[in-house]
């Protein structure tokens, strides 16, 4: 077997990884708590269909795709940092980093250049693709405590002002999402799902 076959290789074996990450979501049946692979699924299927919605009409889908599948591979050594979470969110950039540099260089130089940059591209925003890939992440959880009767957000006394800041950058991506996202956090307020 090629040195960059080994190198492919080792990197698939790791990201399975990926899989014992578990976020404070809930999956929408409420049976149990994501884990970071799942999200990172359910958030390329969403990317598919609804692409037609981003606020740039000529998105790069594919470059989306591979952003959505990579965002939280970093997690793998970081953890999952819960949105909410003013503490954990102090180191976060250091931890994800050093993460990054073990993680993506794991491949073949070429390949770890190409998804380092997808990711630091993600974390910037600073690209349609990466203000929409970065929108359905802030939607995802959503639907999910929505789905839930506001699992997560009850478990960490998280109010809806809170989810509303968060929430904002949604429409950075897609304002039609954006205005999705704000009635929906309304309506889960008035259904005692999230507090005022």
């Amino acid at each position: 077997m090629s040195k960059r076959l080994n190198e492919q290789m080792a990197f698939l074996i790791e990201v399975d990884q990926l899989k014992k990450v578990l976020r404070q979501s809930l999956l929408t049946d409420g049976s149990r708590r994501e884990n970071d692979a799942e999200h990172s699924w359910h958030l390329a299927m969403m990317a598919i269909l609804l692409a037609e919605h981003a606020n740039e009409t000529k998105l790069d889908l594919t470059k989306v795709l591979k952003m959505v599948v990579i965002h939280d591979i970093v997690e793998i050594d970081a953890g999952d940092t819960f949105a909410y979470d003013e503490k954990g969110k102090e180191d976060k950039e250091e931890r994800e980093q050093r993460a990054a540099q073990r993680i993506f260089g794991l491949l073949p130089e070429d390949q770890a250049l190409e998804l380092r940059r997808l990711w630091e591209e993600y974390e910037r925003r600073d690209t349609a693709e990466a203000r929409f890939a970065a929108s359905l992440d802030r939607l995802q959880p959503l639907l999910h405590n929505f789905y839930t009767e506001g699992a997560a957000w009850k478990k960490h006394g998280v109010k809806s002002s809170q989810v509303l800041e968060r929430a904002q950058a949604i429409g950075d991506g897609s304002r039609v999402l954006g205005d999705f996202a704000e009635r929906l956090i309304r309506d889960a307020v008035a259904r005692g799902y999230l507090a005022p």
